[in-house]
């Protein structure tokens, strides 16, 4: 910015001196002020800036519409140093980092009969379907294929099963009066979960967990699957 320079009127001058003086410090004023109007000087009527405050404006390029960017932001000083440090689109950096599930083509089980890229749920199932194992019968109440062992048991006998993993007894009922088969946790205890009917072709069966104790009322051989 120009500097404002003036000229003293001389003492004891003359009027013309005196009107000469004056008129080129007026024009001086006016080159100095430019086109400033009354309207845009009183803008600075109660400024309180300093000259430190001010001059933070020094250098500054950027027009009224890029300052007027700032218009209705609401976030804090805070907020706005989560951007420190960013160098690129935050978005497309969001975008860089994502990746979508892909989910390798099953093989189906029997029971669905194609190859799909996603799984719906009636493929899933169909599969569980396919799969599921037959119910137990009566006499196999374990629902397991596995091997039926026939072993001599006496009548009020106590005896453990110690295999490791439950049982499956079955006891005919025509045997000794009808027969049962009682269970305990501790040999001491007796629960009886069956009685039998004395009549024939009717047999007892029941599951023994590992570690339980039972006892038959049959004087005859017991059937166990385990």
């Amino acid at each position: 910015m120009a500097g404002f320079t003036y000229t003293l009127p001389t003492v004891n001058g003359s009027e013309d001196t005196w009107g000469t003086t004056l008129n080129a410090n007026w024009t001086a004023i006016g080159t100095f002020l430019g086109s400033l109007d009354s309207a845009e000087l009183a803008k600075l009527d109660g400024l309180t800036a300093s000259t430190a405050e001010l001059n933070i404006l020094d250098g500054v390029t950027a027009t009224a519409a890029e300052l007027n960017i700032l218009d209705g932001v609401t976030a804090t000083t805070a907020e706005l140093n989560h951007s420190d440090g960013v160098t690129s689109a935050i978005q497309s950096q969001i975008n860089g980092k994502y990746t979508g599930a892909v989910q390798t083509t099953p093989t189906w089980q029997a029971g669905t009969g194609t190859l799909d890229s996603l799984a719906s749920p009636a493929k899933i199932k169909a599969a569980i379907l396919a799969l599921a194992p037959t119910p137990p019968t009566p006499q196999n109440l374990l629902g397991v294929s596995q091997t039926w062992s026939v072993v001599a048991r006496t009548s009020g006998t106590s005896y453990r099963n110690t295999t490791g993993r439950p049982i499956q007894i079955n006891v005919n009922g025509a045997n000794s009066g009808g027969g049962y088969i009682e269970v305990s946790t501790n040999n001491s205890t007796w629960v009886r979960i069956w009685t039998g009917s004395g009549q024939a072709n009717t047999w007892g069966a029941a599951i023994i967990p590992d570690d339980h104790y039972y006892k038959v009322g049959s004087n005859d051989e017991v059937a166990i699957l385990s």
